[in-house]
């Protein structure tokens, strides 16, 4: 296979994909993890794909559009489940315990897994609060403010006020993109300030992400890899990428 055919491939791939490593790509074409990697730079330098740590992924992963919270709830199904049945694991067992549940697909797979044990849950869903309003033994506090229709999330001045007057054993936040570059990441100011915020009002804060939000990078950055407990995500993540991630100080949670 001539370069031109292997790297035209590799861009389709990364497409499909999200991302691609040396390593697959080495092994995939029988060629040295040196070819790969002078494909995935020739690549690069034509604006195809940009070079992270251990492969690439499209340039437009770092601007993708944000999808309305129907379509997004289809996506990733199996992934976003046992993410959610991993990250019930992590909660504290003690009777009155609070948490925050931020908006998001995946997030809101928490909601029937939820233990008894848990007497508070605060969150700015709107479909969240719907789901737990019939749990006799669990309060649900849903925070007022604007509701973005994209989202179905609470944002504004007054969800931000409120939060900021709370103090919760555990949040669990969502994320549209994360990286060691960029940390956590959303695409709106509105939100990005109420998960920000989320992430100070808590004991113990657990960012819930599929291995799809690898490398994409939003405009606004709610918090730093270092201002969280752990990153919980899917098998899916390359082994090089939570080697990297682990590397800059984040605790990752393979489910």
């Amino acid at each position: 296979m001539y370069a031109e055919e292997r790297q035209y491939e590799i861009a389709t791939l990364a497409q499909s994909q999200g991302r691609v490593s040396v390593a697959d790509l080495a092994s995939r074409y029988d060629v040295t993890p040196e070819t790969i990697r002078r494909d995935l730079d020739s690549l690069a330098q034509r604006g195809v794909l940009r070079r992270v740590h251990g492969g690439a992924v499209p340039v437009d992963k770092l601007r993708l559009p944000e999808s309305p919270v129907g379509a997004r709830d289809t996506s990733f199904a199996d992934e976003k489940l046992a993410i959610a049945n991993r990250a019930i694991t992590l909660l504290p067992r003690r009777d009155g315990l609070t948490v925050l549940l931020d908006a998001g697909t995946t997030t809101s797979r928490l909601c029937p897994l939820l233990p008894d044990w848990v007497s508070l849950v605060v969150t700015n869903s709107v479909p969240s609060a719907l789901a737990l309003s019939g749990r006799p033994s669990t309060e649900v506090l849903l925070l007022g403010g604007s509701v973005r229709g994209i989202t179905q999330a609470a944002v504004g001045p007054h969800t931000l006020r409120v939060l900021e007057g709370l103090r919760v054993d555990v949040a669990f936040v969502g994320t549209n993109g994360f990286s060691v570059a960029h940390g956590f990441s959303t695409p709106d100011l509105a939100e990005a300030a109420i998960k920000e915020q989320m992430v100070r009002c808590a004991s113990e804060v657990y960012v819930l992400a599929d291995s799809s939000k690898l490398d994409a990078d939003y405009l606004v950055r709610f918090a730093a890899l270092d201002d969280v407990d752990a990153l919980v995500t899917d098998s899916g993540l390359p082994a090089e990428a939570a080697a990297e991630l682990r590397a800059a100080g984040l605790r990752v949670d393979i489910a």
